[in-house]
């Protein structure tokens, strides 16, 4: 645990430094692009925290290299360079488009050519938590990889609309992966899931993304753009891809019957939850529309939550808890029996429902209310009427 704790440390170090650097060369340089009618900032901010994450992933995968226990990771040194090749073109077409806003269609064939080529030499989906399923065709899981890839690579992007959202879910859903994977290289034997490469990059993914958080917390100084969350959708992918080829299913199914059997999907599956839930609505609403799935708009949930009544902290708040919810929720699965982590999830559910809808129940409440106050007002009115009306009759009458 120490080793990872220390490649955890020096990615965020790393990070941080060099993003201190980034940040000074590009308001030196003025090399922030101007504001669009989407953003929510109100002042031109630099988008290039993904260039400090890329410089904090290559130390720490530089130092990882020299470390004995690592080194099974780099015994198949292609495999690492076609995986560290691939980052590298994901992270300059990223920051292309932070600078010059690149067509959608070159962004996607970048991302599939980066895709597929890792899906060819360096992971790959080798088993489904389906009964002990082994996908037989070459074919078949080359295309799931890259489906997986492609889908979380964009899934991460499409949220990071807001000071630290994509950072701080990633730390959160990262780091119950990483208990995941310890728990089972500890406790069902499966020491080569340990010191693999699933566990190493989510080490780093977790480093690389402290590391940027002092300068991309609200108010930020500076974003972390395309380029560090399509870098940080590829590594999140390619450590849950990576975990199919490391992790004897048939253990984990047979210690507590069929949900942790499950797991390998379900975990990065609930990480991800948030960002695949705002790419599928996204994609369905403009297609819906007749536009491209990945024309920008200001529909995410992110912006949603924000004119609900939220406050940018409030918002990055709800995304924290859903993400820490689903997530822990799906570890607890393993710890204690269902009924336990069914109760904790729809406890985390129902708290998690009551803070988003919060602002939108405060305002029926106040109406509500308002409502009561302009009844109660009318009805002394016709009380009031009634009774002057009352008055001139008794008179007559006297």
């Amino acid at each position: 645990m120490l080793l990872f704790l220390l490649i955890t440390a020096i990615a965020a170090v790393a990070t941080w430094l060099t993003s201190l650097v980034v940040y000074r060369v590009a308001m030196k340089y003025k090399i922030h692009p101007p504001l669009r009618e989407r953003d929510v900032h109100s002042r031109p901010t630099p988008r290039l925290g993904g260039v400090a994450m890329f410089i904090g992933v290559l130390v720490a995968m530089l130092v990882a290299s020299f470390i004995p226990s690592f080194q099974r990771v780099f015994d198949e040194p292609f495999r690492i360079l076609t995986l560290l090749g691939a980052v590298t073109l994901i992270v300059a077409v990223g920051v292309l488009d932070d600078l010059v806003d690149l067509d959608w269609m070159l962004k996607l064939g970048a991302q599939l050519a980066v895709a597929i080529a890792i899906a060819l030499f360096s992971v790959q989906i080798v088993s489904l938590p389906i009964a002990g399923l082994t996908v037989g065709s070459s074919t078949l899981s080359i295309s799931l990889t890259v489906l997986v890839l492609v889908l979380i690579m964009n899934a991460v992007n499409f949220i990071d609309g807001l000071d630290a959202l994509v950072a701080g879910t990633t730390i959160i859903g990262s780091a119950a992966f990483f208990a995941y994977i310890w728990m089972l290289s500890q406790n069902l034997g499966q020491q080569n899931a340990t010191f693999s490469l699933a566990s190493l990059l989510t080490a780093i993914v977790i480093g690389v993304c402290i590391g940027v958080l002092p300068l991309n917390w609200h108010p930020a100084k500076m974003f972390i753009g395309d380029a560090g969350a399509l870098m940080v959708g590829l590594l999140t992918a390619v450590s849950a891809v990576a975990v199919t080829g490391q992790i004897d299913i048939a253990v984990v199914g047979g210690r507590s019957q069929i949900l942790p059997a499950f797991i390998p999907i379900l975990l990065p599956l609930a990480i991800l939850l948030m960002p695949l839930l705002d790419f599928v609505l996204a994609v369905v609403r403009r297609l819906l529309n007749g536009q491209s799935p990945f024309a920008a708009d200001r529909k995410h949930l992110h912006h949603r939550l924000l004119d609900m009544g939220h406050s940018h902290f409030g918002a990055v708040l709800i995304f924290y808890s859903w993400t820490a919810v689903v997530s822990v929720g799906c570890l607890l699965f393993m710890l204690v029996p269902a009924w336990g982590a069914l109760l904790f999830v729809g406890g985390g559910f129902l708290l998690c429902a009551v803070f988003t809808a919060l602002p939108v129940t405060g305002r029926l409440w106040h109406s509500f209310l308002r409502l009561v106050r302009v009844r109660s007002q009318e009805m002394r009115g016709r009380a009031q009427l009634t009774e002057d009306d009352r008055e001139p009759h008794e008179e007559t009458r006297a």
